[in-house]
């Protein structure tokens, strides 16, 4: 029989002894229990921390274009070489995108040398495109062991945009003569153009801008359809984004040329590059390879058209001889 008894412990907490035999038993089944257990988690932690030699990760900020960037080195990297590719897309901003570069959790994603430059090595914005890019892919290569690749071929810088009819009822074309008016307008902007060297507090100093009130914090994917539905009288968005066009956005000429060059280039960690030599030759491929107006319609048709991203990106690269 079973000796059940109860008693009381100090901290009143009840608890209750089973007979000698039946505990003991409990005891070495609980004991080999804990140790199968054990096993098992140690293994898949094992297995999670490594990572296969033949698969490596893009990642990509966490807009349209990025997006259909990031797909497009995987699908042309799963096409061109025997890697898998794991997608780790839409990770955030600039900032946290070189941070996982970084760290190792992902293996490359396509940068714009504005930002690269101005944001991350926390050089004042300068305009010359050739001299933007040699001195990034100098200082990346010395301070974090990452190699910039060929442009891609075209440039996505910034744009200080307002509602189509208001240019054109203003009559304005460029942010200075916008300058005047907006002491009574409202701006939005993302909050990592708010921070940047290249973002508002330079272009407010270049331009003298001067609001009604400070400028609201947006997600970057609303912020256009803040200013469509007059929440915000002036955004920043990006020169490429597919929905400019589709809401009647007036893009505002910087003629005071304040903004840097934004090229796009893929960057990848040169311990990447080192254990897997191909992938040089197959980025390098990409060279030249997007113009701007062809990055606009991308991503007119993943955001406007609501295509699905794979798919948009499998019917590029063909179009362009780059997968079959």
């Amino acid at each position: 029989m079973i000796n059940l008894s109860w008693e009381r412990s100090p901290s009143s907490i009840i608890y209750y002894h089973l007979g000698s035999k039946h505990n003991s038993d409990m005891k070495k089944r609980d004991f080999i229990l804990l140790c199968v257990l054990g096993f098992s988690l140690a293994m898949l932690i094992a297995s999670c921390s490594v990572k296969p030699d033949n698969l490596i990760a893009i990642g990509s900020k966490n807009f349209t274009e990025q997006l259909v960037l990031g797909e497009i080195l995987a699908q042309h990297i799963e096409a061109n070489t025997n890697l898998k590719v794991q997608r780790k897309l839409n990770l955030g901003d600039t900032f946290a995108c070189h941070q996982a570069l970084i760290n190792g959790k992902i293996d490359a994603y396509v940068e714009y040398t504005g930002a690269a430059f101005s944001a991350i090595l926390q050089n004042e914005p300068i305009s010359n495109p050739q001299e933007v890019y040699q001195l990034t892919q100098q200082k990346y290569e010395q301070n974090f062991n990452l190699e910039l690749m060929p442009p891609l071929g075209f440039n996505n810088p910034f744009a200080i945009m307002i509602r189509g009819e208001d240019a054109r009822g203003l009559q304005v074309q460029t942010i200075s003569q916008v300058a005047q008016k907006t002491p009574l307008w409202r701006a939005g902007f993302a909050d990592e153009f708010l921070e940047r060297k290249d973002g508002f507090p330079g272009l407010a100093k270049t331009y003298n801008l001067q609001f009604a009130e400070p400028p609201k914090v947006m997600d970057s994917q609303l912020i256009y359809s803040a200013l469509k539905n007059r929440k915000v009288d002036l955004v920043a968005g990006h020169s490429t984004d597919g929905q400019i066009g589709r809401f009647d956005l007036a893009i505002l000429q910087d003629d005071r040329l304040f903004f840097p060059p934004y090229q796009a280039v893929p960057i990848i960690r040169q311990q990447t590059l080192a254990k897997h030599p191909e992938l040089r030759e197959v980025l390098q491929q990409l060279s030249g390879k997007i113009s701007e107006p062809e990055i606009k319609r991308l991503n007119f048709q993943v955001e406007g058209e609501k295509r699905e991203l794979k798919q948009v990106v499998q019917q590029f690269l063909q179009s362009k001889g780059l997968i079959t």
